[in-house]
């Protein structure tokens, strides 16, 4: 019986992955100016031409990605589309400083235009993942280089001088721990070592990230707090009681995934049990269900004016979350909060009218915004769960053979 439940899941899976990747096909490649329109109505509507790098970079990623590791996408427009985007990237992200190019733009005009750079690395960050997979399908030794000169100077931000970034230190700014970072570093070291010998000072990266990602343990493994201090203390105030469950849910199938790849039982259960479990539990909304946004650990009202509602992206880190940790444990119970996920997610969020999913829902549950695609929302949440639930899900049945 199991296998004809995964069989149902997957075919759903890989029909919703072929419309989802129709719709930016369609509506979202800037055929005058390059690079992509990000801002699409529910019907693909262009209704803003801004274009934000953290979004050129994930779609140019997730296209070379699809062309690279599934056969049905090697297709030419894909391929095409994607070093299209790259080229947009590499010739407009970076904002020209007197000493030569400095940090990525945030948000750039249609024809590639800087028009804000923020002050964190992320930016940077999907950079190099664009880079580094268009690299493989192009074989592009130069511009796999200019991937791994990007992640050095993302190392040398976080770990040995900030300044780069153009924060000003400010005496009553404590420095902090935000999980966003050390799980970022750890995609990123994922990516740039696949099918390659890992060269040393990687290996040593992803072993701190995983070391930093732990810190945020906390109240004796009974929640996953968004910030800490540097050596992992509690912070005070709002800051340091914030929960986010999407966040906790990804980080637990990063943890995961390296654990599995280093054989790491121990790190495994901890991935589960601590990144998965917990803040699952504590995220689930028991009235209207699905993922509430943001949590206080202690049951203040969150000041994030959105913390009640229900947003696309947790639920995709959870669907592959516990979907990775039911492939690589078997334990029944992770496939039943698979399915509990996978129900809400899917009667909700997917548009059967116009294709791809909604981003954004009341705590009851319905559409709030009913825009596509916006200065958050791209080509890359729903197609990477999309992608990797199949990929597991192949894994799964090639597993089960005939045996139900």
């Amino acid at each position: 019986m199991t296998a004809e439940v995964l069989e149902q899941y997957r075919q759903k899976i890989q029909t919703e992955l072929d419309k989802v990747v129709d719709f930016w096909l369609k509506h979202s490649h800037d055929k005058q100016y390059g690079g992509f329109f990000t801002c699409l109505g529910k019907d693909g509507k262009v209704y803003d031409d801004l274009k934000y790098v953290w979004l050129q970079g994930r779609q140019v990623w997730m296209y070379s990605r699809l062309y690279r590791t599934m056969e049905r996408y090697r297709r030419p427009e894909i391929l095409e589309a994607a070093k299209l985007g790259g080229a947009f990237l590499q010739k407009f992200a970076r904002v020209e400083t007197s000493s030569g190019p400095g940090k990525c733009a945030f948000c750039l005009t249609r024809d590639g235009r800087a028009v804000k750079v923020q002050r964190t690395i992320f930016s940077e960050c999907f950079y190099v993942m664009a880079m580094d997979e268009l690299s493989r399908i192009t074989h592009d030794k130069e511009m796999q280089a200019d991937a791994e000169r990007m992640m050095d100077q993302l190392i040398n931000w976080v770990r040995v001088d900030s300044s780069g970034l153009g924060r000003p230190k400010l005496p009553g700014d404590r420095p902090v721990n935000s999980m966003a970072v050390p799980m970022m570093l750890l995609c990123l070291v994922d990516q740039l070592t696949e099918g390659r010998t890992e060269v040393e000072k990687l290996t040593e990266l992803s072993a701190w990230c995983v070391e930093q990602i732990l810190q945020h343990i906390q109240r004796d493994g009974k929640a996953i707090l968004e910030n800490v201090t540097l050596d992992g203390q509690e912070l005070p105030g709002c800051q340091g009681r914030l929960q986010n469950p999407g966040h906790a849910l990804e980080a637990g199938w990063f943890l995961l995934q390296y654990a599995h790849a280093k054989g790491d039982a121990q790190l495994q259960t901890i991935a589960v049990e601590k990144f998965m479990d917990v803040p699952f539990n504590a995220g689930w909304d028991k009235q209207h269900g699905g993922l509430f946004y943001f949590l206080d650990v202690d049951g203040h009202c969150p000041t994030q004016l959105e913390w009640n509602m229900k947003l696309w992206w947790p639920h995709c880190e959870a669907l592959i979350a516990y979907l990775m940790a039911y492939s690589y444990r078997k334990e029944p119970r992770l496939l039943d909060q698979f399915k509990q996920i996978y129900d809400y997610t899917f009667s909700h969020f997917s548009d059967e009218e116009h294709g791809e999913w909604f981003g954004y829902l009341s705590r009851q549950g319905d559409v709030v915004l009913d825009f596509k695609g916006g200065p958050f929302k791209g080509f890359f949440h729903v197609p990477r769960c999309l992608y990797m639930c199949e990929k597991l899900l192949d894994g799964l049945l090639e597993g089960q053979g005939s045996s139900s």
